[in-house]
């Protein structure tokens, strides 16, 4: 089981997650050249891949499934709802796959479960990624969730068994009141369906931490409300309060992709 988050943040979000020999990219929030660009930096071919799950339809998400998933003749998992908002942005797609979320999704070798979150989008999905071993509850299991504006007793049920998380870190809740976003803005990112500041983030990370926890990345930091060295010393604090000081903390990027991550 293998991972990477090849760009987080508001300038586009990918990942990549492989378990067995099935290939997945979940959102497409950059340029098709762009994602291959950051698949090819951790060895990975774009014609590998086996399907796009998108998490919801925000430009930042979205905004090159088009194009990727046209030129690489990819499907496409997405809800019924996102799909409708999308469609604009997205265009034509050569294999739409519609899932409801709370479904599990299995692709291969891989299998994916999806539950609803807290976000100002129309129908946002948290994924848990397992291999299929007759049970989609056996073996390593990676949890994402970014775009998040509360969490939920949903949420934390569906995170706590994880062996690594991709947790939104959006921002420092002092930077973002004495920033410069407008008041409106402020208001939308800090609201219950907005984005998780560091420390609800690291509540949430409190809640769902356990001593088989092996890498926690923090995801979708605001460039202009918060700083990875805050975000990444609450996450430290909480996981060592906890006694797990030796679960392993990485920033997502915007500007590069994390090293390719093996689950063992």
């Amino acid at each position: 089981m293998k991972f990477s988050v090849l760009a987080s943040g508001s300038g586009g979000n990918v990942c990549y997650v492989e378990i067995g020999g099935t290939r997945v990219i979940i959102d497409v929030g950059l340029s098709s050249r762009d994602i291959e660009r950051r698949l090819e930096h951790i060895g990975i071919s774009p014609m590998s891949l086996d399907a796009i799950i998108i998490t919801h339809e925000h430009s930042d998400h979205i905004k090159g499934a088009g194009p990727f998933s046209r030129r690489f003749k990819l499907p496409v998992y997405i809800n019924h709802r996102t799909l409708d908002i999308a469609q604009k942005t997205v265009g034509g797609l050569p294999d739409p796959v519609i899932v409801r979320t709370g479904d599990t999704i299995k692709i291969k070798e891989l299998c994916i479960e999806t539950f609803t979150k807290c976000h100002d989008a129309a129908d946002p999905v948290g994924l848990v990624f397992s291999h299929i071993n007759g049970s989609c509850s056996n073996g390593k299991r990676i949890g994402l969730i970014t775009d998040l504006g509360r969490s939920t007793r949903l949420v934390e049920e569906r995170l706590k068994g994880c062996h690594a998380l991709i947790m939104e870190f959006n921002y420092d809740q002092e930077m973002l009141e004495q920033g410069p976003y407008p008041l409106f803005l402020k208001r939308r990112i800090k609201g219950q369906d907005g984005h998780l500041s560091n420390q609800q983030a690291s509540g949430l990370l409190e809640t769902v931490s356990h001593e088989d926890l092996k890498f926690v990345v923090l995801a979708h930091l605001s460039e202009t409300n918060n700083q990875p060295e805050i975000a990444y010393r609450e996450a430290a604090d909480v996981l060592n309060k906890r006694g797990f000081g030796g679960t392993n903390i990485l920033i997502g990027r915007q500007d590069k992709p994390c090293p390719l991550i093996e689950l063992e």
